[in-house]
């Protein structure tokens, strides 16, 4: 972890990374404007924190990300997302540039997402209110995420296990390229091991059925989570639709079921008016073999990378 700069101040610190964006930023500036946060300034909220936008100057402005502390499990979450990405590089996953610790709470300080979280546009006002995104954008928003999270898994020594992937959880920048983002969940595990022991934690209709039974924390898991993601992408719907919940059923129950049934444009996003059959359909599969039941079935997260590049149909 590379440290450029360091401000102390009373009752706290605050640290800088080095990097290209943050060369020409004084760290008081940002130190001014973080003291300064209020309601007006939030952008979201998560079971780990809230997060406010910053705005610098024109050119400069970032996601900062508040934990209050007080408890065990939230001082741990700033400690996890601090550990897993202060040496993290990569076009798929959001950057870390710096973070803030003081008496009452700590902050992560991160590079804006222009275009929000993939949960907003396919479900929240953005959907409502902008474009719809076209098949092209869902396919490369796909292909992004896998990415991202295959690094984890794959190139990152410990590798990462993320343990909360959802579209919440996937941002957008300003070219719409897809961001793995908030580590507050995330489990080191050295390369040799197979899973991490942990508290059973997550979202509701992304976790993998056997973490609930073993509470072993595992690539495969996060393998199912994105298989969700995949499906949300496809379909349209949240896998805590209102709708499955009324028929006792779940979003990958009820597309497995018509998948298996071969009538998959049953179930396709309504807002899809004009796609590739052939590449809706091996996304599908894709899809279903990231949620097969037992674990080992699964591909890993390098196999969906190369599976999803070969999706598109050649000219």
């Amino acid at each position: 972890m590379k440290m450029d700069s360091q401000l102390v101040f009373s009752g706290g610190k605050i640290v800088m990374f080095r990097s290209p964006a943050m060369e020409s930023l004084k760290s008081n500036a940002l130190l001014k404007k973080t003291l300064r946060l209020g309601n007006k300034d939030i952008i979201g909220r998560g079971g780990y924190g809230t997060v406010y936008k910053v705005i610098i100057d024109d050119s400069t402005a970032f996601a900062v990300k508040r934990l209050n502390k007080g408890t065990e499990e939230r001082d741990r979450g700033f400690e996890r997302e601090l550990e897993a990405m202060g040496d993290i590089k990569h076009r798929n996953i959001v950057t870390l540039h710096g973070y803030c610790t003081a008496s009452h709470y700590n902050l992560l300080i991160y590079e804006l997402m222009p275009n929000g979280s993939l949960d907003s546009f396919l479900h929240g006002r953005r959907a409502m209110n902008e474009k719809i995104l076209d098949w092209p954008a869902r396919y490369k928003i796909a292909l992004g995420a896998a990415r991202g999270i295959a690094y984890l898994h794959h190139d990152c020594i410990p590798h990462i296990i993320h343990r909360d992937i959802k579209s919440s959880n996937i941002l957008l920048d300003q070219n719409m390229e897809a961001r793995v983002s908030d580590f507050g969940l995330a489990t080191l595990m050295e390369p040799d091991k197979t899973h991490v022991s942990t508290f059973v934690a997550g979202t509701f209709g992304y976790l993998a059925p056997e973490y609930f039974d073993t509470g072993r924390a595992t690539a495969k898991g996060d393998v199912y989570s994105f298989g969700v993601v995949l499906l949300e992408l496809l379909t349209g719907k949240k896998p805590t639709d209102e709708a499955f919940i009324e028929e006792g059923t779940k979003l990958v129950t009820w597309v497995k079921t018509v998948v298996h049934e071969k009538r998959e444009e049953l179930v396709l996003d309504r807002n899809l008016d004009d796609f590739p059959v052939e590449e809706i359909n091996r996304t599908f599969n894709i899809a279903l073999m990231c949620l097969e039941t037992e674990p080992s079935k699964r591909p890993s997260m390098a196999d969906i990378v190369k599976m999803l590049e070969q999706v598109k149909t050649s000219e």
